[in-house]
């Protein structure tokens, strides 16, 4: 199951099917006020996006399952198997990957959805998350700004309550000229789990996933075991619960 970054969707992920093997399914989760949901209210609540997203995907518990996500989506997963392994102390998960994140002992902080909107943008195009076209365009940019500065406020008012640590292994995955997590922010995801945890960066900056897809999910596939699924699928939304 994938998460996207802060103002993404879950076509971020529309082409990884194409490195998969087809013992592995694919679903990626579509928040709310995009795409396809474009006319549903953004959640701007860590609690209220991640509990209705494992309400989503009690389901899919009695499979072997693996969390990945980038950026904000990391942060998102993080929760979500929070509450996936509190919900089911029985319950075996594959791996979480945490991608472009700093841990959330060491999480930076910030304030950027309470400014006005050249900063939201600005801060978007240091990233290189949107192209520029999108950015440059009135319409599309008067789309996009909600939907951005809502996952800004979620991500940015994002405060961990304390919990036992994981018990699914953790995986973190970083740009190695990633300016928004550094190698030891990082590592730092290795006290949320008890079980085991891995390194892994690539080569790019923090959009490395687009970059080095076909190795990043070369990479992530080579980690999970054959048992995550045997019901091959191009892709799948994730729902978020009404």
């Amino acid at each position: 199951m994938c998460f996207a970054h802060a103002g993404g969707a879950a076509s971020a992920f529309r082409t990884w099917h194409r490195h998969l093997p087809e013992e592995i399914e694919l679903h990626a989760v579509q928040y709310p006020g995009r795409q396809d949901r474009f006319e549903e209210s953004h959640v701007d609540d860590m609690d209220a996006m991640a509990e209705a997203i494992t309400a989503a995907l009690r389901p899919l518990r009695d499979r072997p399952l693996a969390l990945l996500g980038h950026s904000m989506g990391a942060a998102v997963a993080y929760e979500v198997m929070r509450r996936l392994e509190s919900e089911a102390p029985n319950l075996t998960c594959e791996r979480l990957f945490v991608s472009g994140r700093p841990a959330p002992e060491v999480q930076r902080p910030g304030a950027l959805h309470r400014g006005d909107d050249d900063g939201l943008i600005e801060d978007v195009r240091r990233l290189g998350a949107i192209a520029p076209e999108t950015l440059a365009d009135p319409t599309l940019r008067g789309l996009f700004i909600p939907t951005l500065r809502a996952d800004y406020r979620l991500i940015e008012r994002y405060s961990p309550s304390p919990g036992p640590a994981l018990r699914t292994p953790v995986t973190a995955l970083i740009g190695e000229e990633d300016p928004e997590v550094t190698r030891e922010e990082a590592l730092a995801w290795s006290r949320t789990t008890s079980g085991s945890f891995a390194l892994r960066d690539f080569p790019g900056d923090h959009f490395y996933l687009t970059t080095q897809e076909p190795q990043v999910v070369d990479a992530v596939a080579a980690t999970l075991t054959p048992a995550v699924s045997h019901h091959p699928s191009e892709s799948s939304d994730g729902r978020f619960l009404r």
